[in-house]
This record gives structure tokens, C-alpha cells and sequence, in this order.
């Protein structure tokens, strides 16, 4: 979409919230992203390897973009349902598998031990391409000794319920798995190692992308154990003896083994919402990215803008309309106690968002707002997000839906899908996490 066709906002305030994440989304996009950081082929050979919910989109970009006649070859993970349909007379270089998200499974611990295997046996002469996105860290797990995978994803299933920053949780991670903090990195040794990665966490701190596993870590053992001392995550006993002697410790920084590394991120949270603010102003909009590395609790932070829109609505400060708001970054929502036993979590953070910012707004005039996550799924759900207009409580009324008692058990898509207010786009093989537009005209 150019970005002097954007909906006019106050014909369709629904139709432009859509196209401005469609403009985020779009930015982020592989083929478009990767090209600048593509070096000369290398004397020997080039293998790419990578995981994340981009990893095929990414190895299809490679693939178009590298010389025909160089040798190309690899293996990337991606999240099932992720590979993004392949062009017509695209040679295939690059094999794509498909694992589990955001649990690890079976295939996706097959993958990282194939991915290992290839890494052996290289040369200084050859050059390592790493495709690193958010979702590695459950695509691309492969338990370190005295460690199962069952025992592995009952970890990740009870970090993702804890509320842990997505730092805190990777911290954990990093150090469970023989892939994670650099040891990818490690096993690719005395090859240079050249990460292109698509952020998806706040600050874009690369060693955190998919639990960094082709960069030093700078965490440590004693580090992870207070993650899961804090966050009350059982660990094994020889697991819990591994990290306190630091028999699990990973690669630090100014670690020899990795010297020529070369990081580039090629996509941006911050970079998505530039764009869609550039698209807003080329439209006649005011645009404020207010930021995009907002974390906490998923309905706190809907508290928050919506006390920042109705200052906006109501008093014409900080900002004049009308005006779209943008924000990005990672919340998080605890399972816990609140939600009744047995009751259905649909949704992620997105829907959860956009719930909990309709209760706080409580119909107020002149605000629209749309939530989504630019992966194309919201949690573990089939939607993206959700989008909330001023008469989305009266209308939720009417077909006696009770939003307090489905955002108590974080069940936000039993609100909005009878409402038509769920978001469907389908995977949208990029990642930068969450994407968040409020209009107020």
C-alpha cells in the first residue's frame, strides 16, 4: 500500500489501524531487509543455518538474493505453518523445518542436533550465515546433559505462565539448551560466523534474540538460577548442580573461539513503527511512536495508554488530534491464581491488551485502537490481535458478553471474536513482536 493511499481516519479509523500494520509488518519483511548485509561469497563454501518464526521467509531472501553460481546450503527452523509459499523457479538451496512453538517439541530438538552436525567439520576458509528471529529459543531446543525434553518443556510451559521478561526467561534458557548463548556459534569454530537477525525483544540486544545462539552471552549460571529461583521454576537436581559448579556456562564475550564474528539486525521493532508513523504523516496524521521496548503486564500497560488517550481525547494534551499513538516492545501475562481452574486462556498479549484497554477507556469518544503481534499470531491462537472502537462495550453488552469476568480468565477472544473484532492475517513469516496503534480524532 503507498503511503499516500492509507483509509481516510475518519471515514474508516478501522481500515487505517489495519494499514498501519500492514506498513509495520510489510518493513520487516526478509527480502526486503537483508539484502545491504550480504558479504562476497567466501573461497570455501557458505552454510547458512538459523531458527525462528522468520528462519523460512529469510532463507527464501538468501536464496534469491546470492549469486546462482556460488555453493549454498543449510538447514533453517520455523514455527509449523510458517513457511512462507516459494516462488515460482526459486532453486531450493536452504532445507526448512518445521517444530513447535512456544513449547519445544520433538522435530524441533531433531533439527538442532542436525543443525550441530553441520556446523562440524568446517574451515576458516568457509563462512557460516546465521538467520536468527524470535521463536528460536523453543524452535531450535536441544536439552544439555541431564536434561529431557519432557523435563525441557515443562520449563518452557512454566516460564511462559511466570510473567518473566522475555531476558529473564531466555537467561534460563540459554542455559538448558546445547544450541543457546553461543554454542552454535562455538560449533561452527574455526569458520566466521555472520548473524543477520530480525528483532523481535526490547532493545534489540541480539544475544537475546532467540536465546543468542549464535553470539557470546554475557550471562551466567548463577544468573539463571535466579531466574528460576525467583520465577519458582523446578529444576532438576543435576541440572541445579550443573549451574551452580558452572558446568553449563556458555561462551562469553571476548571468548577467542568466537573472534570475526559479524552481527547485523536487518529488522526492528523501532523500524516497523517509524514506518508506520512515516505512513500516518504522509497521509495528513500526526504519528508518536511513544516507544518500542514497552514490557510488563499486558493489561498495566493497557492502563496506561488508556489514560494517555483520554488526556489526548479530553484535554487535547500532550499531544493535539487527532493524532495515532504507536508503541511497541514484549508484555506479558501471568497465568495464575486470578484465572479460574480449568477455564480457557485464548489469546496472548495482544487481545489481552486491547480487553483490558477497553475496560480502562469505558466507551470513551474518538478512540480506535488496534493490538496485534507482526508475526501473525496472538499467543497460541490463530489470530494476530484484536481491534477496539468506542462502541465495543455496548456492542459486547448487547450479546451478553461479560469483558471483567473473559479478561479474568484471559479469555479475550471469547470477547472479540463475536464482536468480528478479532484480527485474522494469517503468519506473517516476519517478527518484531508486539504492534500497537491508538487513534484519537
Amino acid at each position: 500500500m503507498p503511503l499516500n493511499t492509507l483509509p481516510p481516519f475518519r471515514e474508516d479509523p478501522r481500515g487505517l489501524l489495519r494499514a498501519l500494520f500492514q506498513v509495520a509488518v510489510r518493513r520487516a519483511q526478509p527480502l526486503g531487509a537483508i539484502g545491504p548485509w550480504l558479504p562476497p561469497p567466501p573461497r570455501g563454501r557458505t552454510l547458512v543455518l538459523g531458527a525462528g518464526k522468520a528462519a523460512g521467509a529469510m532463507a527464501q531472501a538468501l536464496e534469491a538474493l546470492w549469486p546462482t553460481q556460488a555453493p549454498l546450503s543449510g538447514l533453517v527452523v520455523t514455527r509449523y505453518g510458517h513457511v512462507p509459499p516459494r516462488p515460482t523457479g526459486l532453486a531450493r538451496r536452504i532445507e526448512v523445518r518445521e517444530a513447535a512453538h512456544p513449547v519445544p517439541d520433538a522435530a524441533g530438538a531433531a533439527a538442532a542436533r542436525e543443525l550441530l552436525a553441520l556446523a562440524g567439520g568446517l574451515t576458516a576458509d568457509d563462512l557460516v550465515i546465521c538467520l536468527v528471529s524470535g521463536g528460536g529459543s523453543a524452535l531450535l531446543s536441544l536439552p544439555v546433559p541431564g536434561l529431557t525434553l519432557a523435563q525441557l518443556q515443562d520449563i518452557h510451559a512454566r516460564l511462559l505462565a511466570s510473567g518473566a521478561a522475555i531476558g529473564e526467561m531466555n537467561c534460563l534458557r540459554k542455559h538448558l539448551s546445547r544450541t543457546a548463548g553461543g554454542r552454535l556459534a562455538l560449533a561452527c569454530a574455526p569458520a566466521p560466523v555472520l548473524t543477520l537477525a530480525i528483532s523481535d525483544v526490547p532493545g534489540d540486544e541480539v544475544s537475546v534474540i532467540a536465546s543468542g545462539p549464535s553470539v557470546a552471552d554475557a550471562s551466567s549460571c548463577a544468573d539463571a538460577l535466579a531466574v528460576a529461583r525467583r520465577y519458582r521454576i523446578a529444576l532438576p537436581d543435576a541440572v541445579v548442580r550443573a549451574l551452580q559448579s558452572g558446568a553449563l556456562e556458555t561462551p562469553k564475550p571476548g571468548d577467542a573461539r568466537l573472534a570475526g564474528q559479524a552481527v547485523h539486525l536487518v529488522a526492528t521493532p523501532g523500524q516497523s513503527l517509524q514506518a508506520a508513523a512515516e505512513a500516518a504523516r504522509a497521509a495528513g496524521l500526526a504519528a508518536h511512536v511513544l516507544s518500542d521496548a514497552i514490557e510488563g503486564e499486558a493489561r498495566e500497560v493497557a492502563k496506561v495508554h488508556a489514560a494517555l488517550a483520554r488526556e489526548v481525547a479530553l484535554r487535547n494534551a500532550p499531544f493535539a488530534r487527532p493524532c495515532v499513538l504507536l508503541s511497541g516492545g514484549e508484555t506479558t501475562v501471568t497465568l495464575g491464581a486470578a484465572a479460574p481452574q480449568g477455564a480457557p486462556a485464548r489469546g496472548g498479549r495482544a487481545g489481552e491488551f486491547c480487553l483490558a484497554l477497553a475496560l480502562a477507556l469505558q466507551g470513551q469518544p474518538g478512540v480506535w485502537a488496534l493490538a496485534a503481534d507482526t508475526d501473525g499470531i496472538d499467543g497460541t491462537q490463530d489470530k494476530a490481535g484484536a481491534l477496539l472502537t468506542p462502541d465495543t462495550l455496548g456492542r459486547a453488552a448487547a450479546l451478553g458478553l461479560d469483558a471483567r469476568a473473559l479478561l479474568q480468565r484471559h479469555d479475550a477472544y471469547g470477547f472479540f471474536e463475536p464482536l468480528g473484532d478479532a484480527l485474522l492475517t494469517g503468519p506473517t513469516h516476519t517478527n518484531v513482536n508486539d504492534f500497537r496503534a491508538l487513534l484519537i480524532a
